[in-house]
């Protein structure tokens, strides 16, 4: 089973909160997931992200797949000697 990492979408039209999610690659966007790993919260003023880094780990040494959505937020908003995205070399080499 290839898990992969990403945004699960709720909140109100307009307002939207997403959790940050590992589930089945072939899942559907909102579908079933095996773990909440976070949430993001873009339309609060300052915006809100917040997740589990052991869990992100885990997963992430594991071989899950990483959206581009959430590679985009662990980089801007994580520290260097934190868990670092994965490039798309790394995952070719896999």
């Amino acid at each position: 089973m290839a898990v992969a990492i990403r945004l699960m979408r709720f909140g109100k039209k307009h307002f939207p909160t997403y959790r940050i999610v590992a589930l089945d690659k072939r899942a559907k966007r909102d579908g079933a997931y095996i773990e909440k790993i976070g949430i993001y919260q873009p339309m609060s003023n300052p915006h809100v992200l917040e997740w589990n880094q052991e869990r992100l780990n885990y997963w992430i040494r594991n071989g899950a797949i990483v959206s581009d959505g959430v590679k985009k937020l662990m980089v801007n908003n994580l520290k260097k000697k934190d868990v670092q995205a994965p490039t798309s070399r790394e995952k070719r080499l896999q």
